[in-house]
């Protein structure tokens, strides 16, 4: 059971820590204003969610519609957290 769920989250995850390190890269001054591991926490949450429900919604995991969800939401979530320190 604990191999399923690690193998759920594993994107989530991967995408998570993807985007909290490349905003370092690419968004040096911009992506300080929060911890990287915070970034990550909070992508990584929203990611899951976003699995979650196109779990529920689709009834079958792995789907590229859900992939997608999750990539958008993700990217989404990294732009809000990004612009929040703007202000």
């Amino acid at each position: 059971m604990l191999n399923h769920l690690l193998n759920f989250t594993a994107p989530a995850a991967a995408v998570a820590l993807l985007l909290s390190l490349a905003a370092r890269f690419f968004w040096r001054k911009e992506a300080v204003t929060h911890a990287w591991w915070s970034q990550a926490a909070i992508i990584f949450v929203v990611g899951c969610s976003v699995l979650l429900a196109s779990l529920w919604l689709l009834g079958r995991d792995g789907r590229m519609a859900g992939y997608g969800a999750l990539v958008l939401a993700s990217a989404s979530v990294q732009w809000a957290l990004l612009r929040s320190r703007k202000r």
